[in-house]
């Protein structure tokens, strides 16, 4: 029994209950006898019974000295991007600064305070507001029965309430304090279906929405597109509804759709106004034309590389023998289907991805009409590669056709025949065709085989990346006009395959060839570009000449902020940047331009900004807290939200108000017991009443 706080009786029995309670029963059964035959001193009897028994329980009065354990309060402030909208964080700082002031004249209670939804807490902060997280870690070392309570400061819009409610209760009231402004209004520009693969050149189907919110009466909206940073166009969308719309896939590698649908009148915010498209080109079939000669141990070489990949569809032309060679085989044995040259170099050329020349002098077997027309398909953008053979050195070299004008090294008329190991120039080691080659030192012999033949040129234009004999140049990429043209002027690549002294990279050379001259962005030599991993961003440029320019970077809600580039030796300068709120983020350099889309495609932080105490309304109806706007403080409305300690039975919220319970938990340090009944002075009583009732029984 509990007298005062810490002071209450307890009860230490000389026997065991089991023995005393039949006992008891027993002497109270004889008292009723007595009773009921009206037998005289039944009371004195009574009066000794009970004396005797208060002496067998033991009772004493115990005290306990008791050092007060402060409650433990949370208060969680939610620093999501959506928090940046108006005068959400400047309220939300303001009303923290306020209440901590104000908790901290509570001698018994703890306060622990916690930033939840900002970009160091990771890539999931920037898309959803996870604020009972941070909650649980906050609160994860107290006892439930030292928990005052909670309160989220917020826009209400929390990704994260638990769906078991019932679990809150234990740790006190939680109170919500609204940073927004009630019947906000905005509109969204929303990724309703979009595919993440497309083949090259076809078109894929993708589906948007615009929504207004609340819903108004507009009919559509004017949306803005813009694809890989080109020109932009306008197309109207209708509100509320879903639209589909084409994009075509124009090269291999990300292509990039940017939307951006028009400001609404009520707007809290034009960061969901934005969104983009990322859909990654892939190639169907990489339809090649190699066209060698004459036959020689390095054409094996070349169409043993093509065929190896299962994507590449080969058409190898081979001259077997030139017109003017007459050797007498008999008519008969020769092919009797002629070989469809104005089919290939005149009616389909377009169709081919790459064409290859390889060893190849004129001998009359191509009229210089189809010579020009490759000339033309390289200008509006197709992809040729020159491996020279002696030929190219002697007047039937195919720069003196119309393929000359797109060569991009012109032969001196001599040949060189000596040992040598190809090397990767300083130019090449920047550029991503050659740049970090398995086998190249750059500060010694490269580990790979020699060869033994090379053509001399002069180059005119491009990048020689690769020198052969006396360091005179032995591949050279250029661009001409739309299109792209790599020269290798020596025809003994077949050594590396062969394995000769080791061998060489001929595979992976041949490859970032092709890519190269087909335009796959990753291997553009002068680029700018973005990769996102989580909520970092990593802004590469890639450049062939040393680039000192600072790289401005925007972000989703225009805030502009310079990035310095560190530079390596392979012609790669980066620099990461965390994102701290999600959307398309901006990079350029002054000249090119690249973007990084951060975040889901419709991340729920931006799916709906408007502040509201829907999402935890349950939270405070299950635990007693309350939802309050910061905003109906504010211009001399009412005053500030008090704090208030209150009991665990009490009401802990009212419309100006929010209480924090009491738990008066604590620990003890010592106690004190002191009995009640003292021996000397039971036994005297219990005597006196026997001899008092056997007395009075005598009589």
């Amino acid at each position: 029994m509990t007298l005062l706080d810490g002071t209450f009786i307890a009860l230490a029995p000389l026997l065991p209950w089991a023995f005393l309670v039949p006992l008891f029963v027993v002497a109270l059964a004889i008292l009723a006898l007595a009773v009921f035959r009206r037998a005289r001193g039944v009371w004195l009897r009574a009066l000794a019974v009970a004396v005797l028994a208060l002496a067998l329980i033991n009772p004493s009065l115990v005290q306990e000295k008791r050092e007060p354990i402060k409650d433990v309060a949370v208060v969680v402030l939610d620093a999501s991007p959506s928090q940046n909208i108006g005068d959400r964080r400047a309220r939300a700082e303001a009303e923290l600064e306020r209440l901590t002031e104000r908790l901290k004249a509570f001698d018994d209670l703890e306060l622990r305070v916690v930033r939840a939804g900002d970009a160091e807490s990771g890539a999931s902060a920037i898309n959803e507001t996870h604020l009972f997280d941070a909650l649980n870690r906050a609160m994860a070392d107290v006892p439930r029965r030292r928990m005052a309570g909670a309160v989220l400061i917020t826009d209400g819009q929390v990704h994260d309430v638990p769906e078991n409610l019932a679990r809150l209760a234990e740790i006190g009231p939680v109170h919500t304090l609204l940073t927004g402004n009630r019947d906000e209004g905005d509109r969204r520009l929303a990724i309703v279906q979009a595919p993440a693969y497309g083949l090259v050149g076809k078109p894929v189907e993708l589906t948007i929405r615009v929504d207004d919110m609340p819903r108004r009466q507009s009919a559509d909206a004017a949306v803005t597109l813009r694809q890989d940073g080109g020109p932009p166009r306008t197309i109207r969308v209708p509100v509320g509804q879903d639209f589909r719309m084409e994009l075509p896939v124009n090269h291999g590698g990300q292509n990039v759709l940017e939307m951006e649908v028009e400001a609404a009148r009520q707007e809290l915010t034009l960061a969901n106004n934005r969104t983009a498209v990322v859909v990654n080109g892939v190639r169907d079939r990489l339809r090649v034309l190699l066209v060698s000669g004459e036959p020689h141990a390095g054409e094996r070489t070349w169409r043993n590389l093509l065929k190896a990949d299962p994507s590449v569809d080969l058409v190898h032309f081979t001259i077997l023998r030139p017109p003017e060679k007459q050797d007498g085989t008999p008519i008969r044995e020769l092919s009797l289907i002629a070989f469809p040259i104005r089919e290939l170099f005149e009616i389909k050329l377009d169709e081919f991805d790459l064409i290859i020349f390889d060893r190849y002098r004129r001998r009359g077997v191509l009229p210089q009409m189809y010579l020009e027309n490759i000339a033309e398909y390289v200008q509006k953008g197709g992809a040729l590669l020159e491996a020279s053979g002696q030929g190219y050195a002697t007047p039937l070299s195919l720069f003196r056709t119309p393929l000359g004008q797109v060569m991009p090294a012109e032969p001196t008329g001599q040949a060189i025949d000596r040992p040598f190991k190809p090397t990767v120039t300083e130019v090449g080691r920047r550029h991503p065709v050659t740049a970090g080659l398995p086998g190249d030192r750059p500060d010694g012999e490269p580990s790979w085989g020699r060869w033994f033949h090379q053509v001399e040129v002069v180059p005119g234009n491009g990048a020689v990346v690769m020198n052969g004999a006396d360091d005179r140049p032995l591949l050279i990429l250029d661009r001409v006009g739309k299109g792209r043209v790599a020269q290798l002027a020596s025809d003994q690549m077949w050594l590396w395959s062969r394995g000769f002294e080791g061998g060489g990279p001929q595979a992976e050379l041949l490859r970032r060839l092709a890519h190269w001259l087909m335009k796959e962005p990753e291997l553009e030599e002068n680029d700018l570009r973005a990769h996102v991993d989580g909520n970092r961003i990593t802004v590469e440029r890639r450049s062939l000449e040393p680039d000192p320019r600072s790289i401005t970077l925007t972000t989703p809600s225009d805030e502009t902020r310079t990035l310095e580039m560190t530079e390596d030796r392979t012609g790669r300068a980066s620099a990461t940047v965390v994102a701290g709120e999600p959307g398309i983020y901006r990079i350029t350099d002054g000249e090119r331009t690249a973007l990084a889309v951060v975040g889901a495609v419709n991340p729920p932080e931006l799916a709906d900004v408007r502040s509201t105490g829907d999402r935890l309304s349950g939270v405070a109806e299950e635990t007693g807290g309350g939802v309050h706007w910061i905003s109906d403080t504010e211009g001399g409305v009412r005053p500030g939200i008090d704090v208030r300690r209150t009991r665990p039975d009490r009401t802990q919220t009212g419309n100006d108000w929010i209480g924090l319970r009491a738990n008066g938990d604590f620990t003890v340090t010592g106690v004190s017991e002191v009995p009640l009944l003292p021996v000397a002075a039971v036994l005297a009583l219990a005597l006196g009443a026997l001899l008092m009732a056997w007395r009075r029984e005598g009589r």
